[in-house]
């Protein structure tokens, strides 16, 4: 079945502005500017009103209507990166070794990078690049804890999950051997 026509409208944030050409996003606001490449989706944008914009498709079977929404939630996460962030906080989890993470910038590139030693009593060194405009610190209180903050979701999201993919423990039952990194929190850094 095709749909004749379909459209999500998604209302503009305060103090945000958006920027659509052939389909790059551009948004920007207080936080800082973030861009999103869309070219591969087809889709119709438009400004029915000042503060709206419409995301439309013509004769769309059902999985390019539901690209609408994708696109629509994008463009939101976009406009909620500038104006309030993101902040996902992860734990050390372990039974007998305790984990050591050592966080340095890298100077050239101007990401984090964080080493990881003595999970499960390795002697392996666990590396992993943060991705750009993400920046990582252990919590000043709570022990164990990092804390990973930028305007793209995307980007910490990410980061986030190298760092607990990098720690996946193998050839060792799972139930058993629970340690690793883990996101014990998802939020903003400016809460409403």
């Amino acid at each position: 079945m095709r749909y004749i026509h379909s459209e999500e409208r998604l209302p503009i944030l305060d103090n945000v502005k958006v920027h659509i050409r052939s389909r790059i996003v551009t948004v920007e606001g207080p936080r800082g500017k973030l861009v999103k490449d869309l070219s591969h989706i087809a889709v119709t944008f438009g400004r029915p009103e000042k503060d709206v914009i419409s995301i439309e498709l013509h004769h769309g079977a059902r999985k390019g209507v539901a690209t609408l929404r994708t696109v629509r939630t994008i463009i939101n996460n976009l406009m909620i990166g500038v104006t309030r962030g993101f902040r996902y906080k992860m734990r050390y989890v372990y039974a007998h070794f305790p984990i050591n993470v050592n966080i340095e910038p890298n100077h050239e590139t101007g990401r984090a990078e964080i080493e990881i030693r003595n999970f499960l009593g390795e002697k392996y060194v666990r590396r992993v690049t943060a991705q750009p405009g993400v920046d990582i610190a252990p919590s000043a209180n709570v022990k164990d804890e990092l804390i990973l903050e930028g305007n793209s979701l995307e980007g910490v999201s990410q980061s986030a999950a190298d760092i607990q993919q990098i720690c996946r423990v193998r050839n060792k039952d799972i139930r058993k051997f629970l340690d690793g990194l883990y996101v014990s929190e998802r939020g903003n850094i400016i809460e409403e």
